[in-house]
């Protein structure tokens, strides 16, 4: 055991004498690995020429993203591919579509933004596009701003017609082809307006019920779809409204933008639309050619956590069942909440936001988790775009607001508070980040169940972030001080330490890290190593999951996970106790001490026989003597006659 123990030190001192390590994985919270992007819009090609359908996501933040089919035409699997796209201008690109527009079997690029229609010739090959802007190919378009373009042969000539989809009227427009296959030509004088569907039009046309003519998808700037069957033929249309056939579609997402394209190989179009916050849905048709119905599937594009706008993640085990659950605000002002249904070392996300449904003050919230009146029951304070605070109250059946809480505290604009017992008295104390990039601090000078709260202007006096702070607090680097990061409104996270009474910014420890607008980071152990992680959420409504890599590689001995399981501990870092919680799946000689990084044993926990199940321990950073120990990191050690596992916990005065 003393060598086990010297090996963590070693590679703990190894660590923290550089520049703290992360390592990004946002699988944890999108596992399909397709970003949610605001008014997302999805459109396929086959832009590798190898017979199956990728996928190019347009959105209104940048160039449109590349993603190769890596799978099959009919079981795809969609991975990022080579940024083919990176130099099409992101005021020229909202929505775009791949066509052989020159009959030179590549297929060139198409996109509609702020700057019109724009025309990206392929200058490579079929398999290896390479695109190019051929400037005022479309200027005799009077098609105003993100105009959404589409393709086919309407006319069954042999070249492609186009329609397109208007923003502000919400018109779909034709125009017939006037040149060739070859040479294109598109004059406004040939314009032919078909239907008005609202605002922002989403034109999509394919042979849905495959008659050997095309039919018309339109979504807009509202809930559901506009489905116009050709009853016609290829040069005879007659439009007939079929919207039914999507009626129970796109009813809870607006600024649906549809595609129909085949992923599944069997002759039928399947449904992926884009939506305003940004994931992609995805319909298999399960009827027929005639009579289409729509089967979710989930798996392809599927469990991307996204709250709509302003994510602002804290963590905290809500329904005490051994892991971290998640609570964001939102820029609605709801409360999102989703439930870790998975395990303390690799969660799992189900969303449960009717547990707040009745919290909802002002647009932009932000929302903070504790016990704040001793009764073993997490309350919520939630701040927003007012600036002020609501505290509402655990009832155990729901969360009235009570008014008095928090009478008298606004920060001026966007409020983001945090609860942490930052002076060890047992209490929780409470932080608030404000809308112009400082920090307010109020020490809680009453007690455990009736707290009353006094400013302290004095320890963030000296730090600013510019915009929109957003803060949290842990022992990241795992050195015994406490640290904290804040996010900004500019892309950027920074760091700090708590040394000798004062703040000290860490401008390395956070460098390299990507995140979006309006950061707002938050810190939990999500993958049960004993170390905090970093997950930071931003103004899309998206999180970013960055692995704490402070200390790896402990060698802990044989673990065998099904004979006994030592659970992350529960708050960690933590003042003035934390509960440690171990299964036993088996009868079985246990013990569960503590020790300190010299190898001494602190203190015994538990020591005897026990029978299999769940138990739970608590220590109250006491040694066996009965003294408070230092400042630091310990281990927990839980070891059986087969098993040996180690968790580490850092204690903060």
């Amino acid at each position: 055991m003393f060598h086990l123990l010297i090996s963590f030190i070693l590679l703990l001192a190894a660590h923290t004498s550089m520049a703290q390590e992360w390592q990004q994985n946002d699988l944890i919270f999108n596992p399909s690995g397709i970003p949610s992007l605001p008014f997302s819009q999805p459109r396929f090609a086959d832009l590798d020429n190898d017979g199956d359908n990728d996928l190019i996501l347009g959105n209104i933040n940048e160039p449109p993203l590349y993603f190769e089919n890596t799978g099959s035409a009919t079981l795809p699997q969609f991975q990022p591919g080579a940024q083919i796209f990176s130099g099409v201008q992101a005021l020229d690109c909202e929505v775009g579509v791949c066509i052989d527009l020159d009959n030179d079997n590549d297929l060139d690029f198409i996109s509609g933004g702020y700057n019109g229609l724009q025309l990206y010739e392929n200058i490579g090959t079929n398999q290896n596009a390479e695109f190019s802007r051929r400037d005022d190919f479309f200027n005799m378009l009077a098609v105003g701003i993100n105009p959404v373009p589409h393709f086919s042969d309407l006319d069954n000539d042999g070249d492609f017609d186009l329609v397109v989809g208007l923003s502000e009227s919400g018109e779909i427009r034709y125009y017939q082809n006037s040149g060739t296959a070859e040479a294109a030509l598109f004059t406004e004088s040939l314009a032919e307006m078909w239907f008005d569907v609202g605002l922002y039009a989403y034109p999509w046309f394919s042979d849905l019920d495959a008659d050997g003519d095309i039919d018309l998808l339109a979504g807009r700037d509202g809930y559901g779809f506009f489905y116009y069957r050709n009853d016609g033929d290829q040069s005879s249309w007659s439009w007939t409204n079929l919207s039914s056939f999507f009626s129970n579609l796109g009813q809870n997402t607006y600024w649906n933008s549809p595609c129909l394209v085949d992923l599944t190989g069997d002759g039928k179009l399947d449904l992926v639309h884009g939506t305003a916050s940004g994931p992609l849905l995805y319909y298999v048709n399960s009827g027929s050619l005639a009579s289409p119905s729509w089967t979710a599937v989930t798996s392809l594009f599927g469990g991307v956590i996204d709250v709509g706008g302003a994510s602002n993640p804290v963590f905290t085990d809500f329904d005490n069942d051994g892991d971290l659950d998640m609570l964001s605000g939102s820029q609605g002002g709801d409360i999102k909440y989703y439930e870790n249904t998975g395990t303390p070392n690799g969660s799992a996300w189900i969303a449960n936001h009717s547990r707040f449904s009745g919290i909802d003050h002002s647009i932009y919230s932000a929302v903070a988790a504790g016990d704040l009146d001793a009764d073993g029951l997490i309350d919520l304070v939630v701040g927003d775009l007012s600036g002020n605070l609501f505290y509402h109250h655990n009832s155990g059946t729901g969360f009235p607001y009570v008014a008095t809480m928090f009478s008298g505290i606004n920060v001026g604009g966007w409020s983001s508070p945090r609860l942490y017992d930052f002076d060890g008295d047992q209490d929780l104390d409470l932080f608030i980040g404000r809308e112009n990039g400082q920090i307010s601090y109020y020490e809680n000078t009453g007690n455990m169940s009736e707290p009353v709260w006094t400013e302290n202007s004095s320890l963030f006096s000296g730090i600013h972030v510019g915009s929109n702070a957003v803060l949290t607090l842990g022992d990241v680097n795992l050195d015994g001080n406490l640290d904290m990061i804040v996010g900004k409104g500019l892309y950027e996270v920074k760091m700090f330490t708590y040394e000798n009474r004062s703040w000290v910014e860490l401008p390395d420890s956070l460098s390299g890290l990507t995140v979006g607008q309006n950061a707002t980071p938050g810190l939990a152990d999500l993958d049960g190593d004993g170390d905090l992680d970093l997950v930071v959420g931003n103004y899309t409504g998206t999180f970013n999951y960055f692995e704490n890599l402070t200390a790896v590689g402990i060698d802990i001995g044989p673990e065998t996970p099904d004979e006994a399981l030592l659970f992350p501990a529960y708050p960690n870092p933590f003042n003035p106790s934390t509960t440690l919680r171990y299964e036993l799946q088996e009868t079985a000689h246990a013990g569960l001490k503590i020790y300190d990084l010299s190898g001494t044993l602190v203190q015994t926990l538990v020591e005897g026989s026990f029978g299999p199940g769940v138990s739970s321990v608590s220590w109250n950073a006491k040694s066996s003597s009965g003294l408070e120990v230092a400042s630091g990191v310990y281990l927990a050690v839980l070891e059986t006659d087969n098993t040996r596992q180690v968790i580490r916990l850092t204690f903060l005065k």
